[in-house]
């Protein structure tokens, strides 16, 4: 019995007592993407939400294979993304005690893909899990989407993953051959993409138009004339022998004649026809004058909204997209905390709620008087065919934030951006400009000179939105009153000038994304991304804000198009966005998509691989082919028979690269020791600067960032790299006496918000990779890089 007893009383010491299950709240869990929205938003919402961001994406494809299944439907393999276990975990808990979650992502197809991996997790604690939509951050949108719940959409879902996965065929099974193909040129790893490598390829066509265009020589002609002595006006030859001037176009290589074209050709033929020109008199042949109006353009959608700040602004797409989501999250505006100024930023739509459209008419009709708001709203419509009209166009969320209003509270740069938002909205709605167009024709013998000139007679949405449709020299002018048919001109001086046709101009950042726009290339959402990766490839340079290739660039298109020529075209990328289009509306499978995809493709890499001129590396050791692989400390050649045979060795030096890189001369920089210039030189543990005397001067610098140390305020935080981790960070120059060190590097630049002393670069994961960004890390704001 003692020993019965004795075993229960063990028994009773190993049990542990359960954990009782988290108390359910009355509380609603609110998941944003960003902690600048969930801060605008938590503002609105009363003590029953708790607002959390999970700060973009928390999952992403498998980084170190493929990443997708393609004998088994395509299944993605997805994993955590790196530092968000901690906010998954922290969700899951709130999850746990709360009533219910409503995820409110972004509202497209890339927060619903969020938004899905959310759910995943969430509904491990509470299944009850709705998704809602906000247009507009502000409090008639927010209670407007969760007044509106709905289920995650399944079909959207689809539709991103289906751009994910392909996205990563083609990346990871293209880019080796690439890399390959062009081991000779370049050790740089290089990379290809569906849309990316589409892009580069317009901008190696335009350059490859412009080398190839051979120009064509013409002649104009101008004139003075003094109709009814005194009314002076200039004038352009438009008909001679008898028959309408029409200058010629294109290229010599192309151009052909028929009898279409009737042109001054040469310097001979100009002097000759001048001298005919000033034997004539003249008279006045004909008087026109008609009123035109010119209608307001759209609401911008967001590729509207990147080429006209760029043309106007001089922003870059990257830039323009990072400032219009802080005016989509919420800025801060004095006492009313943070405010969401615009709607949703990303979308195709020119469509405007009647809400919106009301609000237009009531400020135009209040700041500019009735005459200048039509009858009724104007409505646009796109000419593209596969358009995502779910979201309205971008407008200001509210005609109270007048950009006037707002001046002292915004930055510079978000001042400027919203004023033309703004603007744009209202000029929308406004009645057209009225102008009144005057073309005088003059004649004498065989010839015939024409002026043309224009008046605004009524300013409508140019008042608010100037045009920057460019007139023809002679239609600035502003005729005289008073001519009339029969007046008798006396021609007062007459010069022809020589002109040449010119090939089209090379891409700008603005023309780029409108010819992908208009040519239904990506999403606009995704143009600024793809303009940074193939600069930042140094596939292509911009210079006076223009594309070139660089020779690299060319290298790289030159075997693309020439081993995947079905592929990366401008028909096929389109063909495959409409597909996804098929498939977020339902109206097809993912799986049977990314087939129809995958088949064709597979073969044009068997057929590449075979046939496209690669050169092979043999292995030292078995003589089987070397492929170029990855490891954490860079890339390297690995034999192909791994893991039957584990040789490997370094990727070859290109014939191009030199051996050693000459050292930059800094000659501000002086050498303590012996006061000669210091060179820029790299070594094992990163740049420094070193006397250019070395060896005979042995002086060395740090890399200062000019950034005193915030913990010892005696240093200054220098650049330095760790061989072990390969990575860059910031040290104390004080060390060993001040350890202080940072990841993070450190900028010389005060916070505009707070004023504190220096300002750190972080980056942060968007759509198709990293996105660099300056962060203070006194008030934690956030600022874009230009």
């Amino acid at each position: 019995m003692a020993k019965t007893a004795t075993k229960k009383k063990t028994t009773a010491k190993k049990t542990t007592k359960r954990k009782s299950p988290a108390k359910k709240t009355n509380k609603t869990l609110l998941i944003v993407e960003s902690p600048a929205k969930a801060k605008t938003i938590n503002k609105y919402l009363g003590s029953t939400f708790v607002v959390e961001a999970s700060v973009g994406h928390i999952k992403d494809l498998i980084k170190v294979r493929l990443g997708v299944d393609v004998e088994n439907g395509f299944q993605p393999k997805y994993s955590t993304i790196k530092g968000k276990g901690d906010i998954i975990k922290r969700l899951k808990q709130l999850a746990q005690t709360s009533k219910r979650v409503l995820i409110a992502t972004d509202p497209d197809r890339e927060g619903e893909a969020i938004a899905w991996h959310l759910a995943e997790e969430v509904k491990q604690k509470n299944d009850n899990v709705q998704r809602v939509l906000f247009n507009e951050i502000t409090k008639t949108g927010i209670k407007k989407g969760i007044d509106d719940p709905r289920e995650i959409d399944t079909n959207l879902f689809m539709s991103q993953q289906a751009r994910r996965v392909m996205d990563r065929l083609i990346g990871y099974q293209v880019s080796p051959f690439l890399s390959r193909a062009l081991l000779e040129v370049t050790s740089k790893p290089l990379s290809a993409g569906r849309v990316q490598s589409v892009a580069l390829r317009m901008i190696c066509e335009r350059e490859q138009e412009i080398r190839d265009f051979e120009p064509i020589e013409y002649w104009n002609l101008n004139a003075q004339f003094d109709v009814d002595s005194g009314k002076k006006l200039e004038a352009r030859l438009v008909e001679f022998d008898l028959k309408s001037m029409k200058n010629p176009e294109g290229s010599a290589k192309v151009f052909k004649e028929n009898g279409k074209y009737h042109f001054i050709n040469n310097k001979e033929q100009a002097d000759d026809i001048l001298t005919r020109v000033k034997n004539e008199d003249y008279q006045v042949s004909s008087v026109q004058k008609r009123k035109v109006k010119r209608n307001p353009q759209s609401p911008f959608t967001t590729s509207l909204m990147q080429q006209e700040a760029s043309k106007r602004l001089g922003f870059s797409n990257k830039k323009t997209m990072m400032i219009a989501q802080k005016l989509y999250e919420g800025v801060t505006l004095g006492e009313e905390g943070q405010v969401g100024l615009i709607t949703y930023m990303r979308t195709d739509s020119t469509r405007l709620s009647p809400e919106a459209e009301s609000s237009a008419r009531d400020f135009i009709a209040k700041e500019y008087g009735n005459e200048y708001m039509p009858k009724s709203s104007p409505k646009y419509t796109s000419k593209k065919s596969n358009i995502q009209d779910a979201h309205e166009a971008i407008r200001p969320t509210s005609t109270i934030y007048s950009p006037k209003s707002l001046r002292s509270k915004l930055s510079k740069d978000e001042y400027k951006l919203y004023e033309l938002i703004f603007n744009r909205f209202i000029a929308s709605q406004m009645s057209p400009a009225q102008l009144e167009q005057s073309t005088i024709e003059l004649k004498g013998g065989d010839f015939v000179f024409r002026a043309t000139g224009s008046v605004i007679v009524f300013q409508g949405f140019l008042k608010v939105y100037a045009d920057l449709k460019e007139n023809d020299k002679n239609g600035k002018q502003k005729l005289p009153a008073g001519i009339e048919k029969n007046m008798p001109a006396e021609l007062l001086k007459a010069d022809s000038s020589q002109s040449f046709t010119k090939p089209k101009p090379r891409f700008t950042e603005a023309s780029l994304v409108k010819e992908l726009d208009e040519l239904g290339i990506g999403r606009p959402s995704t143009y600024a991304q793809i303009v940074s990766t193939i600069i930042d490839r140094e596939y292509v340079r911009l210079e006076k804000k223009s594309f070139s290739p660089t020779e690299l660039g060319e290298e790289a298109n030159g075997v693309l198009v020439h081993n995947f020529p079905d592929l990366f075209n401008v028909d096929f990328t389109a063909s495959m966005e409409n597909e996804l289009d098929t498939i977020a509306l339902g109206d097809k499978e993912y799986v049977d998509m990314l087939n129809g995809f995958y088949q064709p493709f597979t073969k044009s890499l068997k057929h590449a691989e075979e046939h496209g001129n690669i050169p092979e590396i043999p292995c030292e050791e078995c003589g089987a082919p070397m492929l170029i692989k990855v490891s954490r400390r860079g890339r390297f050649l690995g034999c192909s028979k791994y893991p039957d045979c584990t040789f490997t060795k370094p990727l070859p030096k290109p014939k191009d690269e030199p051996d050693k890189k000459e050292p930059i001369i800094m000659e501000n920089i002086k050498c303590d020791i012996c006061g000669k210039p210091m060179a820029l030189r790299e070594g094992r543990f990163g740049r420094f600067y070193g006397c250019v005397d070395y060896p005979n001067c042995k002086g060395i610098k740090p890399i200062t960032t000019g950034v005193k140390c915030p913990e010892c305020s005696k240093g200054e935080m220098v650049e330095r790299y760790s061989p072990k981790s390969r990575k860059k960070f910031w040290g104390c120059s004080n060390y060993p006496d001040c350890k202080n060190l940072t990841n993070y590097e450190p900028v010389d630049k005060k916070c505009p918000n707070c004023g504190h002393y220096f300002l750190e670069v972080r980056f942060k994961k968007v759509a198709n990779g990293y996105e660099k960004y300056l962060n203070c890390p006194s008030c934690k704001e956030k600022f874009g890089i230009e």
